[in-house]
């Protein structure tokens, strides 16, 4: 059995669906969910609600468990219980962990918010005495779900850095890789970077979602500041001023293609233009 923690989120949905695919039966953890969200993956899915930020509440989903995939769940790393979940993790006989990490505690080290506590969270995975694989995938092409309003209502696209491509990943396809991860051996040890196929621009990735929904998009540069003002918002200070770095002048790791998806799946990584036209729903 295989414990995947923060199942509704864009890798754990896919992540729990191609688990229970090949037949294997799945616990799919998350805060407030109700079990009725992940109907479709078949009867070897069970749900169950815990908060990572005490490991008390995930400890029944690990009875059992040969395998435990860990994210924070959108708590941020430093909140997460992590002793408290990896001893639990251990004390139950899990043998294997893989963990999603981000790109930024490689790229972004001096960043509290990308690399400090990543760095913090990886290195206890290390150390925990369980087998581990830690995957570092840069931006999500899912982040454009941050569009869809203005899509849907003005048929307009607002982002700084126009022109500026990163090589943005399929949420699905890192669901896959981790799915390899926790069912086969041989990734034990290592550390994946997974990224897109090709660099992609905001500007680029307006034109495939026109191009996917059949209607114009027109695209407005914002300024730098115009972008901090929006993303402060919905985020913590130290976390947009990072990004922004990122997006306005990545370093030649953050635009570096990795070969690790196609190497793993045996077959290229998804464009954005393919994760957007399975997601137009969103944006129609």
């Amino acid at each position: 059995m295989i414990v995947v923690t923060g199942a509704t989120g864009n890798v754990g949905r896919p992540l729990v669906h191609a688990l229970a695919a090949t037949g294997l039966d799945v616990t799919a953890v998350s805060r407030n969910a109700p079990a009725d969200r992940f109907a479709g993956a078949g009867e070897s899915v069970r749900h169950h609600s815990a908060d990572l930020a005490r490991a008390g509440g995930l400890r029944p989903a690990l009875d059992g468990a040969d395998a435990l995939f860990l994210h924070d769940t959108g708590a941020g790393a430093g909140l997460l219980d992590v002793q408290g979940i990896l001893g639990a993790a251990k004390a139950a006989g899990v043998g294997r962990i893989v963990l999603l990490s981000s790109q930024g505690v490689a790229t972004r080290p001096e960043s509290a918010s990308h690399g400090g506590a990543g760095l913090s969270l990886e290195d206890a995975v290390r150390r925990s005495g369980v087998r581990w694989t830690i995957l570092r995938p840069g931006g999500f092409a899912s982040n454009a779900y941050a569009w869809a309003d203005s899509v849907r209502i003005h048929r307009t696209v607002a982002a700084p850095f126009a022109d500026v491509g990163l090589p943005v990943i399929d949420p699905a396809d890192i669901a896959g890789v981790a799915a390899a991860a926790l069912r086969e051996d041989g990734h034990a040890g290592n550390t994946y970077e997974l990224t897109g196929p090709a660099l992609s621009t905001p500007r680029q990735r307006a034109r495939d979602l026109a191009e996917v929904i059949g209607e114009p998009i027109t695209f407005v540069e914002q300024s730098r500041d115009e972008a901090r003002t929006q993303m402060l918002r919905f985020m913590p200070e130290a976390v947009v001023e990072t990004t922004l770095a990122i997006l306005g002048g990545p370093t030649p790791a953050e635009q570096r293609i990795s070969p690790v998806v196609e190497q793993l799946l045996g077959r290229p990584a998804r464009t954005f233009t393919e994760w957007a036209a399975r997601n137009t729903g969103a944006f129609k």
